[in-house]
C-alpha cells in the first residue's frame, strides 16, 4: 500500500496538469500580406485562401486601421515610431479626420483561421511598420518581423483593438512615459514563407 501523502501529491500534480492544459490560449493559422494583390496571389497558387476571404479580410484591416490606428500630435512623432515616410494625417486616411493628427499608414494586414479543421476567419489586423523595420498590430501588443509569411498565432491578437477615434493623440511626452507605442506588453513572432 502506498502511503496517502505520496497519492495526494500524484492528485495534485495530474490535476494541475490538466488545468495548465485547459488554460491554453486557442491558436490560429494567421497569414501576412503586404497588400490584397499578394493575397490574390497567394490565393490562386495555393487556393487555401479563397480570393474573396482576401477582400473581406483586407476590407476588415481597412476598417480597423481607421477607427484604431495609433494617432500622434505630429507627424515627427508618428515617424519617430514607425519610421520615415511610414506616416500621413488623419484626414487622408478618413474622411472628415483631422489634419493636424498623424497615423502610421498600413503596411499590411494579417488574417487568422481556425485550425484543427474547423474553417472560418477569426478575423483581420492592419500591420503597421515600427521604428526597428519591424511590424506591429493596431494595439501594438505583438510584433513580427515581416509583414509576409505564415505562422501560428495566439487567438486573442484577432480581438478587435480599442478605438482611438476622438481620442487625445499621443504625444511625445505620453510615448515617453509609457517607453514607445505598443510598449505596454507584447508577444513577438516571426512570419515564415
Amino acid at each position: 500500500m502506498r502511503p496517502r501523502s505520496r497519492t495526494v501529491a500524484l492528485s495534485i500534480l495530474g490535476a494541475s496538469a490538466f488545468a495548465l492544459a485547459g488554460c491554453r490560449e486557442e491558436q490560429v493559422d494567421a497569414q501576412a500580406f503586404p497588400d490584397l494583390a499578394s493575397c490574390k496571389a497567394a490565393s490562386q497558387a495555393d487556393g487555401l485562401i479563397p480570393a474573396g476571404a482576401c477582400e473581406t479580410a483586407f476590407s476588415e484591416a481597412e476598417q480597423l486601421h481607421v477607427e484604431a490606428a495609433p494617432r500622434y500630435d505630429s507627424i515627427a512623432v508618428c515617424e519617430e515610431q514607425h519610421g520615415q515616410g511610414a506616416c500621413g494625417s488623419e484626414r487622408q486616411v478618413s474622411e472628415g479626420g483631422s489634419g493636424s493628427i498623424f497615423m502610421p499608414l498600413m503596411a499590411g494586414y494579417l488574417v487568422g483561421s481556425m485550425l484543427s479543421g474547423r474553417s472560418g476567419m477569426v478575423g483581420a489586423q492592419p500591420l503597421y511598420r515600427t521604428s526597428d523595420g519591424r511590424y506591429t498590430n493596431a494595439g501594438g501588443t505583438a510584433a513580427y518581423s515581416s509583414n509576409s509569411g505564415k505562422a501560428k498565432l495566439r487567438s486573442s491578437l484577432f480581438q478587435r483593438p480599442t478605438s482611438t477615434i476622438g481620442k487625445a493623440p499621443m504625444t511625445k511626452a505620453t510615448l515617453s512615459s509609457r517607453g514607445g507605442f505598443g510598449s505596454t506588453g507584447s508577444s513577438r513572432g516571426m512570419f515564415g514563407g
